[in-house]
């Protein structure tokens, strides 16, 4: 075989060999590619070397508490351990979480107390009218003033029967008089007299009628004359009797309670015009003007205004607000509060939950709370006032500590 023919047709070993990358590339890529890997390495020992360095060297005091604490002095027993543990642990938690925000919620302002205020049991028109909304009023202070003319009458015709009753009660105490019981026994004596006279004609017309000297009805006239002077004289004999011993005390008792009702009646009327002068019940703000001057006030008519006014003390405040059933464990009674008006942002009340509701809000799925405001006394009325909203910022109260032996 000829020399051209071998480079013509080369080996299976040549054409293997001329497939191989050259020495070069290959030393030079497996130099590249294998620093990385261990540079990471190196970095990542580094860093967790520093941390536990960190770690190692921090004082520990958390620990060093914990384990003094559950040590204790030598000779503790593990139950009063544990008693101080439990103790230190509630008095951290409690200086931590006292006076925190635990809820908060939007409400409005209502006044504690908010009455209407309507003439009693009168009805007639204003004459005189002092009313004014925002105006303040000290308890006894003269609001209005009704039409008195009929009341007076009232009056005065009580005070006339008072007088009577009184008369006829005395009357009755104090029995008859003297000059009376002499007069019964003259007229009981001249009775005594005639039933005499009559006796004398009806025993003559008893003989004469033996012998026929007399009529049947001159006899008959004579005997029923003498019979009836006898009823005559037994009846003021009773009379004199009953006068000598006065009254009966059923008599005088009735005359007493019958003095006794003129009285409560006089009362009950100087009551009713009293009432035409309907006055402040309370010390208060007027909140609501119901009625003007001319205008007829009725309580008892439901085609007229019943009303006079309402007032209300604003600084007995409260707010009122439905938190939500999920939320109202959160909430007690006595729990300290802070409040806020919407429309004074920087100026904060202090609160306290006053009552929960007895029955929720079944379409809100609520309890309805109130909170007490505490508002100065020189604040009535200029900031907070009914209706406005406000956010209450229920607060952790302080936990009383146990005292122990």
């Amino acid at each position: 075989m000829s020399e051209s023919t071998l480079v013509e047709n080369p080996s299976l070993r040549d054409r293997v060999q001329s497939l191989r990358l050259p020495q070069r590339v290959e030393s030079g890529g497996g130099t590249r590619g294998g620093w990385l890997p261990w540079t990471l390495t190196m970095l990542l020992a580094a860093s967790t070397a520093s941390l536990a360095a960190r770690v190692y060297t921090a004082p520990n005091t958390a620990g060093d508490a914990t384990s003094a604490a559950v040590s204790g002095p030598t000779g503790s027993s593990p139950s009063q351990t544990d008693a101080r543990v439990s103790t230190a642990t509630d008095s951290s938690t409690s200086a931590a979480t006292a006076g925190s925000v635990v809820l908060e919620s939007k409400g409005y302002l209502i006044a504690a107390h908010q009455i209407q205020v309507s003439p009693i049991e009168v009805s007639g028109l204003v004459k005189e009218l002092y009313v004014e909304e925002g105006k303040r009023f000290n308890k006894g202070d003269v609001l209005a003033v009704l039409d008195m003319t009929s009341f007076e009458a009232d009056v005065a015709d009580a005070r006339h029967t008072v007088d009577s009753a009184e008369q006829r009660y005395l009357e009755f105490q104090r029995g008859f008089r003297r000059e009376e019981i002499d007069q019964a026994r003259n007229d009981l004596a001249e009775s005594d007299e005639q039933l005499r006279k009559m006796y004398a004609d009806y025993k003559r017309a008893h003989d004469l009628r033996g012998t026929g000297g007399i009529a049947a009805a001159d006899y008959d006239q004579a005997d029923m004359a003498y019979r009836a002077q006898e009823q005559r004289v037994s009846r003021l004999k009773n009379a004199l009797k009953l006068m000598e011993m006065g009254p009966r005390d059923e008599r005088i008792a009735a005359a007493k309670a019958d003095f006794g009702a003129a009285k409560a009646r006089l009362r009950k009327a100087e009551w009713r015009l009293a009432n035409c002068t309907i006055r402040a019940p309370v010390s208060g703000t007027i909140l609501k003007k119901s009625a003007e001057l001319g205008n007829l006030v009725s309580p008892l008519s439901f085609n007229v205004s019943a009303t006079l006014c309402e007032m209300a003390d604003l600084s007995d405040m409260e707010v009122e607000l439905d938190i939500t059933e999920r939320d109202i464990a959160k909430v007690a009674k006595g729990m300290p509060c802070k409040v806020r008006a919407e429309a004074y942002p920087d100026r904060i009340y202090t609160g306290v939950v006053d009552r929960l509701m007895p029955i929720a809000n079944r379409a809100k799925g609520a309890l309805p709370v109130r909170v007490k405001v505490r508002v100065p006394k020189d604040e009535e009325g200029v900031f907070l006032k009914p209706e406005m909203g406000a956010v209450v910022a229920f607060l952790q109260p302080e936990k009383k500590r146990s005292r122990r032996g």
